[in-house]
């Protein structure tokens, strides 16, 4: 079974984030220029929210803000949390749960990553193709170990 340290080893161990008084384009900027869909918001090493793409259009469109507004207007105020040891049924269970796209992961009270639904998706998916071609050399009687 796959955990979320195996997602951080593969992606990185990168947190990206604004400050609760930065703007939405601030964060939008931040977004575009890392090809992500959501930052944390965050003073140190405290989480205050997250805010993504999401957010922008519920949140900041949708009710009229501009892209001056501060982000701590729009974001998500509840943020959940894993630990690099969770399993990635459980994130996905969480995440489908939750409806949400995106997870912190925390070890030891201090943000070491982010995870997103499609880093999800893309390690089950390795893993089913690993499992798949495994049964398939069972099946064909094939032995690569000898």
């Amino acid at each position: 079974m796959a955990i979320v340290r195996q997602i951080l080893q593969t992606k990185g161990y990168d947190v990206y984030s604004v400050p609760p008084e930065a703007t939405i384009l601030d964060a939008l900027k931040l977004m575009e220029r890392r090809g992500i869909g959501a930052v944390l918001v965050m003073s140190g090493d405290k989480v205050h929210g997250i805010f993504s793409e999401r957010d922008y259009a519920r949140r900041g469109v949708l009710k009229g803000c501009d892209v001056k507004t501060q982000i701590d207007e729009v974001m998500t105020k509840t943020v959940y949390y894993v630990s690099p040891a969770e399993s990635i049924e459980e994130c996905m269970a969480q995440m489908a749960d939750k409806k949400i796209r995106h997870l912190p992961v925390v070890e030891d009270g201090k943000v070491v990553g982010v995870i997103s639904i499609g880093d999800v998706v893309n390690i089950m998916i390795a893993n089913q193709k690993s499992l798949i071609s495994g049964l398939e050399n069972y099946i064909l009687g094939r032995d690569y170990n000898q």
